[in-house]
C-alpha cells in the first residue's frame, strides 16, 4: 500500500476513528524507539563475576600425547 492510498484510507475514517489511529501509530513510534536503545555498557561491571584458576594458562593433562 503506498502512502497516498494509507493517507486516502484514513482520511475517509470518521474522527474518533482517526483518533485511535493516531494513537496506534504513536504506539508503533514508542516500539520502535525502544528498540533502538542501546544500554552504554559500563566498564568492569563484570568484575568478579569470573575467576580464573592460577594455573589457567598450564597445559591440560589430558592433551600430553598431542603435544
Amino acid at each position: 500500500m503506498t502512502d497516498i492510498q494509507l493517507y486516502s484510507e484514513i482520511s475517509s475514517l470518521p474522527s474518533d476513528m482517526k483518533q485511535k489511529v493516531s494513537d496506534f501509530v504513536a504506539s508503533l513510534r514508542n516500539k520502535s524507539k525502544a528498540n533502538r536503545e542501546i544500554k552504554e555498557r559500563k566498564f568492569g561491571c563484570s568484575k568478579g563475576f569470573f575467576k580464573m584458576s592460577a594455573d589457567f594458562d598450564a597445559p591440560l593433562d589430558d592433551f600430553k600425547e598431542y603435544m
